[in-house]
This record gives structure tokens, sequence and C-alpha cells, in this order.
């Protein structure tokens, strides 16, 4: 299993969300580079970023940080948020992304992320943000009238290397993950499956590896808060 910690990025900052509202961003670190290199220094595999201004936005924004990120760093590099097309999914991987987050597109545009698929073999992964079952888009601002798992089996056999699962209600709470529903979406397509949202201490951790089925989960601010110890998950991850 793998620890996937979560750099979210606003106006340049290591930031965190309360479930999703960007009014209300709490800033854990003003040089995200650093952030990284502490995650990566931790022993930690790979790195989750999200371009919180681009998911709104619908086009990169915090580029000069996710750039120095990749300088800094030499673990895989996953990011999502602002990625709407074939350009920006290219220039992106050119940079040295090694997997990209395609959340708002896997609603509104399938066609275009199952031909990314196929432009760009393993470097695709789909992000689910789900609030009450349905599918949120648009940085999750919008709520769509797609299901989640009617939307993950739609890329069964697309190519697509993980379904990022993410609770909103919640993400940033401290509220624990939901790993049953990640969990139960992870029976229902043969994509690995990587939850998300709501991981409160090491009991989340040990959740999630205990569901059998996971690959991974993002966690952020129960880091970022000392109420997870970083060494001590990745430690549960390798059991």
């Amino acid at each position: 299993m793998t620890i996937y910690p979560a750099i979210d990025l606003k106006d340049g900052n290591c930031v965190r969300l309360f479930k999703g509202d960007m009014n209300a961003a709490t800033v854990f670190n003003d040089n995200p580079a650093a952030q990284a290199k502490e995650f990566v220094d931790a022993g930690c595999r790979w790195l989750h970023l999200v371009d919180l201004n681009g998911a709104f936005a619908g086009e990169p924004v915090n580029a000069a940080a996710v750039e120095a990120i990749l300088k800094a760093t030499n673990v895989p590099v996953q990011l999502g948020g602002g990625i709407r097309d074939l350009k920006t999914m290219e220039r992106w991987l050119e940079a040295g992304i090694s997997r990209l987050i395609l959340g708002t597109l896997a609603v509104k545009n399938p066609d275009l992320v199952k031909e990314a698929c196929k432009l760009f073999p393993g470097k695709v992964a789909v992000g689910i943000d789900a609030k009450g079952g349905m599918v949120a888009v648009e940085g999750w601002a919008e709520a769509s009238e797609v299901e989640v798992t009617e939307l993950a089996c739609q890329f069964e056999d697309a190519g697509v290397a993980a379904i990022i699962h993410t609770d909103i209600d919640r993400d940033g709470t401290l509220a624990g993950v939901n790993a049953g529903a990640s969990s139960l979406l992870a029976n229902a397509v043969s994509i690995p499956v990587i939850a998300s949202g709501g991981v409160k201490d090491i009991d989340d951790i040990h959740a999630v590896k205990a569901a059998g089925n996971l690959e991974g989960v993002v966690t952020g601010r129960a880091i970022y808060d000392g109420r997870l110890d970083l060494k001590a998950a990745l430690e549960v991850a390798k059991c």
C-alpha cells in the first residue's frame, strides 16, 4: 500500500481546505518545495499534488510551485487541477509529472480521457470526487448527476492507471477516511483505487490497509496537524 502525502496548492502556498471550500483554506507551508522534500526525506515514495486555483480556473495556475517541487525531489508525482486538454497534459508530462489526475474532464469529456490513456499509457489517473455518492466537478464547486460507480465503470479497459476516490464531505475534516466506500468502488472495477479524504490518525491507515483491495491512501491535514506520524504510517503501509 502506498501513502500519498498531499500538497494542495493555493496562491503558491501549501494549504488544506475544509470540505473543498476555497474560502476555508489553512496555510501550512509557504514553501511547497521544502514541504515536498520533507515528505520524501521521511520515506514517501510518491507525492500527491493538486493545483486548487487551477481546478477552478480550468487551467494551470500554480505551475511555478509544481516545477519547484519537481526540482527539489526525486520521487514520482501525481498532479490534478486545471488539466483539461491534451496540450496541458503533454506539457506536464514533459516537465516531469509521472501521473495526471483528470477529474472534471472525466465527467465532461470521457472520450478525451480515454484518448489520453492511449497517448500516455500508464500516466493517466481519474479523480472521482464524491459528495453523497454523486460526482462533483470544477474544483468541487459543481455537482453532477453522475454516480461514482457509474463514472468509474466507464473507464474499465481504457488504460486508467488509478482512481483517486475522495469523499468531499470528509476532506480536511479529520472525520476519518471512508475506507468502506472506497473499498466498494474497488470491488466494482479492476482499476486500482486510492482512498482520499478525512484521514485523522494511524487508525485510518490501518483501516485502508485492512480493506485489502485499496492501492493506497492520500493524507494531508492529519500530517500537518501532527495527528498522524508519517513514519508510523509508512511502516503500516509496508506490512
